[in-house]
């Protein structure tokens, strides 16, 4: 019988999470198809992949990243441990709960370079075209090799869309932007505070995005941060150089006038507007039409597309949970692959999405939304051999989570947590963040010159050879 063949389009964390679900398979014993993994950057981790480039790469490709210097988790990393891989297993030690981006990547990177699964990765490998045959009942999936410059199409059995939806910014019209004379960008374009220092910052938008590059300008020197929110502000409690204001109406020169007749001086906008699904390698018949929600329409089990099960999507809901979502959404789907996993019929998978969201549409605040994604996580780690974890026990750090941002907005990043894996409690890092300048993932792990080394060494953070080595990155993330 002709092997299967699997293609998976990215390698970011949801990519990376069906490779990892098929190697733990074959480890388990289990005959397993073969896979390919396409991945347009030229090294794995997706959106956790810092570069200074915006609009386009060097090849003429779209720049994925939205990530920016500087950027540390808004979320405790507590939440998001593979359920196989603790922080204490990579870094040989407890680590503070709010690393920065290069910290989370090396973190990222150390789970697989315990495989050998970069031998399934393409790297600098564009997808450009997926189509299916109906006859053949299989994919037909073409490349660019962005180096080369060449193309090439491959069949497939199944398709695993891995992309991600925070990379094609969602960028509205607002009257006189085409006159004004200071800097005009997406958050997706974003990349240093320390361009604002000393302006008066407008950022329109009111969730993670515009939370989180707000406070880190005001850290690096903005002299005043204004939100324009369309429904509701934010609410937390903000220092005097910040300031909340109904939506945007129109610019006139440097004057931002609010729909409730105000107005503010500003010397740079920033558009924290929030971020589109865009799949344009995918004809019509296969493009997933949704909106940045908990649980997207037309999906059975939030993963396969019901006109189109073969057709999987991992990572397209709108997120508390991330990287441990995203293996439960890729044991699950291998599982259906392998044929552990049985796929209703189309009417029964539209009645089980039908539910869902029904389901969401009646949580209406942050706690409802964190318990409900915990329902669904735990929905698909029930049929598979996922190791367990406490789903329920890491909703209850996002409560609290949520009630120290409410608390001390710039300071809920100095709270310690403790892990559902092992059952430590994180240490305080050694700067209070609004104080922590270097983001460094050598800074964060030794701190200042001044700070006594650690009594266990840390481990040697990816791709260290000799001391010193991992005096590499700068760092960050995106929040949209």
């Amino acid at each position: 019988m002709k092997k299967q063949r699997i293609a998976i389009l990215g390698a970011g964390p949801s990519g990376l999470a069906q490779l990892r679900a098929f190697e733990a398979a074959a480890k388990a014993g289990a005959e397993v198809p073969e896979i390919v993994c396409y991945e347009k950057q030229s090294d794995l981790g997706g959106m956790w992949n810092y570069t200074w480039r915006t609009g386009l790469d060097a090849h003429g490709e779209p720049v994925h990243g939205s990530m920016y210097r500087y950027l540390w988790s808004n979320g405790p990393k507590e939440c998001l441990e593979f359920a196989d891989y603790s922080f204490e297993e990579h870094f040989g030690r407890p680590i503070a709960s709010y690393p920065p981006r290069a910290v989370l990547r090396d973190y990222i990177m150390g789970r697989m370079e315990k495989s050998d699964l970069r031998r399934c990765i393409r790297f600098n490998t564009a997808v450009q075209w997926v189509s299916y045959d109906e006859a053949s009942a299989q994919f037909s999936v073409t490349v660019r090799d962005v180096k080369a410059d060449e193309l090439s199409t491959e069949t497939f059995d199944y398709v695993v869309v891995a992309t991600g939806h925070f990379s094609t910014p969602n960028t509205p019209h607002f009257e006189g932007l085409e006159q004004f004379p200071g800097r005009v960008l997406h958050a997706h374009d974003f990349r240093d505070a320390c361009e604002f220092a000393g302006k008066d910052l407008l950022l329109v938008g009111s969730s993670y995005s515009a939370e989180d590059i707000g406070t880190q300008c005001h850290k690096y020197g903005a002299k005043s941060v204004t939100f324009s929110y369309r429904s509701a502000p934010m609410g937390y409690q903000w220092p005097d150089a910040f300031q909340e204001k109904p939506l945007l109406a129109r610019l006139d020169d440097r004057t931002a006038h609010f729909v409730d007749g105000s107005r503010k001086e500003v010397d740079a906008i920033i558009l924290c507007t929030g971020y589109q699904h865009h799949f344009p390698f995918l004809p019509d018949d296969l493009t997933l039409r949704t909106h940045n929600r908990l649980y997207p329409e037309h999906l059975y089990k939030g993963v396969f597309f019901i006109d189109n099960p073969k057709l999987i999507y991992l990572g397209m809901q709108d997120q508390y949970y991330t990287f441990n979502m995203f293996d439960a959404q890729a044991w699950y789907a291998r599982d259906v692959i392998l044929g552990r996993i049985r796929l209703p019929g189309k009417d029964a998978m539209e009645a089980d999405s039908r539910q869902w969201v029904a389901r969401e549409k009646t949580a209406k605040t942050p706690y409802q939304h964190i318990d409900f994604q915990a329902a669904y996580v735990r929905d698909l780690v029930g049929p598979t051999d996922y190791p367990a974890f406490d789903i329920e026990g890491m909703g209850e750090l996002f409560k609290e989570w949520k009630r120290d941002k409410q608390a001390d907005i710039l300071g809920y990043r100095n709270k310690s947590y403790r892990s559902t894996l092992t059952g430590t409690l994180a240490p305080p890092h050694h700067t209070p963040w609004m104080e922590a300048m270097d983001d460094s993932l050598e800074a964060f792990l030794h701190g200042p010159p001044e700070t006594e080394a650690p009594a266990k060494a840390p481990r040697k953070p990816h791709g260290a050879t000799h001391r010193g080595a991992h005096k590499l990155s700068t760092r960050q993330q995106q929040a949209a």
